[in-house]
């Protein structure tokens, strides 16, 4: 029956639950596969242990590694005692110039005032004068070799020790890799899917597993490409999981068409109900806008949008329909508005009448 009045477009689709926060775990180190601990469904923890490999190869380098690093750091402290003891043997040495020189400076000054008293020849005031310039100088040359020996024990340490963080660095690095054949889920959530069995040889990046968090998914809707050409970001849309309806919003449109439809992300805002959960199929109904005042009628079999097509209306009587032209426009899931041809209260027959199309008038029983 034709109707006058509001009619909301909408679109169907149908599409699955899926989750928005999805982590796929690869395999960070070759490795074989010994042990699988846990199998899709189970609820894990970030910290949950999924697989664990084995990579004997790994292991031997961690242990060279690690022996390199020991050894790095003996050398590093026997270097230290090297050259402090050499620092103590060059303090000794200075300690011991400085004592000559003090003695000879006094020796030299008692001279001096023995020869300006006529009792110490000149030669011998002058020989313990010059033995006391010479150590002297030799006191004051003792003194840079401590300052260049300390920076010398420096530089020779730094340099060790820049060999000792580098260890340490591949060290970590190595046993970071030896710890992650321990693969872990790294997230809370639900393990969707292992993709490895015991046995198996894994090469380094190899998707081993999928977890996802159950509590945060989205309607994943195929729209026809023919109808998802009006479909706007923020759109309202609800969703029927077959056991109840969830509101939400349109968040994401592909820009591609992939066999015939566009995918359309639906973003839910209602609480999910019981049994809700990822790969879930659904079918979703997206409100495209409210057109006012129009004439509509149900949806006809063959009634696509902006087209003419030929339809039985009822007479007066209802026992006889006659075929009349209708010029459809724009259209919804279940109805489609009228633009000429039918007027209102007219009743039509809206399913397939292609085995009368060679009769304009047909008798109803």
């Amino acid at each position: 029956k034709v109707k006058q009045g509001s009619m909301l477009r909408q679109v169907r689709g149908l599409g699955a639950l899926v989750p928005e926060d999805i982590r796929f775990i690869p395999a960070t180190t070759q490795g074989r596969v010994e042990k699988i601990l846990v199998r899709p469904g189970a609820v894990v923890t970030k910290d949950t242990v999924l697989i664990i490999l084995s990579n004997l190869e790994l292991e031997q380098t961690v242990q060279d590694v690690d022996l390199q690093l020991k050894g790095a750091q003996a050398e590093y402290a026997n270097l230290r005692v090297k050259l402090e003891s050499q620092k103590l043997d060059q303090r000794a040495v200075a300690a011991s110039v400085q004592a000559d020189y003090s003695q000879a400076k006094l020796q030299a000054e008692a001279n001096e005032e023995l020869y300006k008293k006529g009792l110490l020849s000149e030669l011998q005031y002058k020989l313990a004068k010059t033995k006391a310039e010479e150590l002297s100088t030799r006191c004051g040359i003792e003194k840079e070799r401590i300052a260049i020996s300390f920076e010398s024990t420096e530089a020779q340490l730094a340099t060790q020790q820049a060999k000792i963080d580098q260890l340490q660095a591949l060290y970590q690095l190595r046993q970071n890799l030896l710890n992650s054949l321990n693969v872990r889920a790294g997230s809370d959530g639900v393990l969707q899917q292992l993709s490895v069995e015991v046995g198996q040889q894994v090469t380094l990046g190899t998707n081993l597993a999928r977890v996802a968090n159950p509590s945060h998914l989205k309607a994943e809707l195929k729209i026809a490409e023919t109808q998802a050409k009006d479909i706007l970001l923020g759109q309202n849309a609800s969703i029927d999981t077959r056991n109840g309806i969830i509101t939400g919003r349109v968040s994401r449109i592909d820009p591609a068409v992939l066999q015939g439809t566009v995918t359309v992300d639906v973003l839910l805002t209602g609480e999910l109900p019981k049994g809700a959960r990822p790969d879930l199929s659904v079918d979703g109904t997206i409100e495209l806008e409210n057109l006012t005042n129009i004439l509509y009628v149900g949806r006809p079999v063959h009634g696509q949008t902006n087209s003419t097509i030929g339809i039985f209306k009822l007479d007066s009587t209802g026992k006889e329909a006659f075929r009349v032209t209708v010029k459809l426009g724009r259209s919804s899931v279940n109805t489609i508005e009228v633009l000429e041809g039918l007027s209102v209260d007219d009743q039509v027959i809206l399913s397939d009448m292609s085995a009368w199309d060679v009769y304009n008038r047909i008798r109803l029983n």
